[in-house]
């Protein structure tokens, strides 16, 4: 198998071609678990499969976590996988992306630098406080697409000094909080400037903290310019893998348009040889 290995804002991803491997469905899952074991193999947060379109977009894109259980849908891995499209010939500049959660448009706007809209939030709590270990959290919730990708946005003062460990194991409890049915990506925040936040977040699927989440800080930043605490335009977010920029579109009590904007880095390419993935029967 060809593979490419490419990074949004330190968001790791391994693509995988299906319109030239042809490898059953049924085995992704499986291939997921085994190249994104970083120690082992590979190594990524998760698995882009570009297959053939169903619902007229110019690509499918299928996404997987490192654990092997499907994503409903990745941002930065949509930012990825549209310059991987743009770049191989299978898109244009502008382009149309067939993700679980529903269309995802994409446009290059330079070299590395792609946009990406988001799903439309189909859900948004802005209180939904959470209780763990007898402390009560501030918390809001946010579905993205429909089928909806869970996130809780919280603050958390001092996030940037925060022990990592007693951070973790908090993002652990909330992510399989009994408010949430689904489990939830779990974002902490803290804002920094005017327009300007800093974010961590621990990851369903990866069960830790990733250097960047695309769909999780769009959801932060809704939930934010509902509240009025940030402008909704040009919103810059930190993270450890580099910063994102969010335009949210608010009209009244809704967000209407959501697009996110970032770096890509192709890291690699080359052509699977692990040993420990088991070949096709």
């Amino acid at each position: 198998m060809k593979f490419w290995k490419m990074n949004g804002a330190g968001n790791d991803f391994i693509v995988l071609n299906n319109l030239e491997e042809h490898l059953r469905a049924e085995r992704f899952p499986h291939i997921a678990q085994v190249l994104c074991e970083r120690h082992l193999s590979i190594g990524a947060d998760g698995l882009m499969v570009v297959d053939a379109p169903t619902q007229g977009g110019d690509y499918k894109m299928l996404f997987f976590n490192s654990d092997g259980s499907m994503g409903e849908m990745c941002g930065n891995g949509a930012r990825c996988i549209c310059r991987y499209g743009y770049e191989t010939g299978l898109a244009k500049d502008t382009q149309t992306v067939e993700t679980t959660a529903g269309i995802v448009t994409g446009r290059r706007i330079d070299r590395r630098l792609y946009r990406i809209r988001l799903n439309d939030p189909s859900l948004i709590r802005l209180d939904c406080p959470v209780e763990v270990d007898g402390v009560r959290y501030a918390c809001s919730y946010v579905e993205l697409g429909n089928p909806g990708l869970p996130h809780a946005v919280i603050p958390y003062h001092g996030l940037k000094d925060a022990d990592e460990n007693e951070l973790r194991e908090l993002g652990r409890k909330i992510r399989r909080h009994s408010a949430f049915p689904k489990g939830a990506n779990v974002n902490f925040y803290e804002i920094v400037g005017e327009d300007a936040v800093y974010e961590r977040t621990f990851e369903r699927g990866v069960e830790d903290f990733t250097y960047a989440c695309g769909t999780g800080t769009g959801s932060l930043v809704a939930v934010l310019t509902l509240q009025g605490k940030v402008s909704g335009q040009g919103v810059r977010v930190d993270m450890t893998g580099g910063q994102l920029v969010i335009d949210a579109v608010r009209e009244n009590s809704q967000i209407t348009d959501l697009y996110l904007a970032g770096p890509t880095n192709i890291v690699c390419k080359g052509e699977v040889t692990d040993e420990d993935l088991a070949p096709a029967k």
